[in-house]
C-alpha cells in the first residue's frame, strides 16, 4: 500500500519541478500520474481551486481511451485489492471511513455481485466518492446506478472522479480549506 505524501504549501507546489510535482500530486488521479504531468505546466496556480481546474482540464479534453483507462485504474469498493491489501493509501482510509472494510458476509456477497454487475453493463468499475456517503448510500447508488445507460455512467464516474480528487488535494495542499 503506498503512502500519502505529506501536505505542501500551495507556494512549494508552485516552485516544484515536473518530478516533484507528479511525486506529491500523481496519485490524487487514481494509478493516473499523467494528469498531474500534463497539469504541471499551468503553475502558478493561485489556489486549490486553480490547480484542481488545472488537473480537471486535463481529464476533460483527454480523449475517451485516456478517460476509460482513468476509470478502470481505480479499484473496485470492497473488491480485490482491498481483499488483496493493494489499495492505495488513500482508497484505503477512503474506503474503511464508509465502512466497506468491515462488511458482513451477506454485505460482501452483495457488493461483489453489485460491483460485477456494474463492470459487466459499462466496462469499468462504480465509482463514488465514499466520504460522503454511507455503507447504505453507497449500496443504494449502486444499485440505483446500474439502471443508467453507459452515456450516463461515464460521466457520473468521471463527476465522481473529480469530487474525490478534490477531496484529495484538500488533504494534499497545506492550509486548503
Amino acid at each position: 500500500m503506498a503512502q500519502v505524501p505529506t501536505p505542501a504549501s500551495l507556494a512549494a507546489i508552485n516552485d516544484m519541478d515536473e518530478a516533484a510535482f507528479v511525486g506529491l500530486l500523481g496519485g490524487v488521479f487514481e494509478h493516473s500520474p499523467w494528469v498531474a504531468r500534463a497539469a504541471w505546466p499551468a503553475r502558478p496556480f493561485a489556489g486549490v481551486d486553480e490547480l484542481h481546474r488545472a488537473m480537471a482540464d486535463v481529464l476533460e479534453t483527454a480523449d475517451e481511451s485516456l478517460k476509460l483507462a482513468l476509470l478502470r485504474a481505480h479499484p473496485e469498493l470492497a473488491g480485490r485489492e482491498a481483499e488483496d491489501g493493494t489499495l492505495t493509501e488513500s482508497s484505503t482510509v477512503e474506503q474503511k471511513g464508509a465502512g466497506l472494510s468491515a462488511l458482513t458476509h451477506e454485505e460482501a456477497v452483495r457488493i461483489k455481485a453489485l460491483n460485477a454487475a456494474y463492470r459487466e453493463r459499462f466496462g469499468f468499475p462504480f465509482i463514488i466518492a465514499v466520504r460522503n456517503h454511507t455503507k447504505d448510500s453507497i449500496f443504494g447508488e449502486l444499485e440505483r446506478r446500474l439502471g443508467n445507460d453507459p452515456a450516463t455512467e461515464l460521466a457520473n464516474d468521471l463527476q465522481q472522479v473529480l469530487i474525490i480528487t478534490r477531496l484529495r488535494l484538500d488533504e494534499l495542499v497545506a492550509g486548503a480549506p
